[in-house]
């Protein structure tokens, strides 16, 4: 499992012209599967994406999770974090999970960071989303496991 973890003031996502998701702020989680992958990696995901000390504390260093900011997470299905371009300028996605066993997996994920206590929203798996965000910082990490 890969996913990109990005600080945000807030963030919308939307499905069409309908709101879907709203965070204040908190993290915007980009989140693929991996074929193979499996609710072990998911739970470590989700205990990775709980505790990441993004936020700066009173002394400006990055030492704060979004529990410890009481934030929110947006958590977003994206299964194009496996795509290759090495060859051509088209990506393949062999290694991206079939979309029947990674949505399981982004559901399981999303339970596991609720259970850390992290207020969860998400996205809707396999639809067009348009997502609007600001980011904050910017800090932006990649986790893969």
């Amino acid at each position: 499992m890969k996913f990109v973890a990005q600080c945000v003031s807030r963030a919308l996502l939307t499905v069409g012209d309908e709101p879907v998701s709203e965070i204040g702020r908190g993290l915007v989680v980009y989140f693929g599967v991996k074929a193979g992958d499996g609710e072990a990696q998911a739970q470590k995901c989700a205990e990775k994406i709980a505790h990441l000390r993004v936020f700066e504390d009173e002394a400006g260093k990055m030492n704060r999770s979004v529990l410890d900011e009481g934030g929110e997470v947006l958590l977003v299905s994206q299964f194009t974090l496996y795509g290759d371009a090495k060859k051509g300028n088209r990506p393949s996605f062999t290694d991206a999970e079939r979309p029947e066993r990674a949505d399981a997996l982004y559901e399981y994920a999303a339970a596991a960071l609720a259970a850390q206590g992290v207020p969860v929203k998400k996205g809707v798996f396999g639809a067009h989303m348009v997502i609007e965000q600001v980011n904050d910082g910017p800090v932006t990490i990649v986790y893969e496991n």
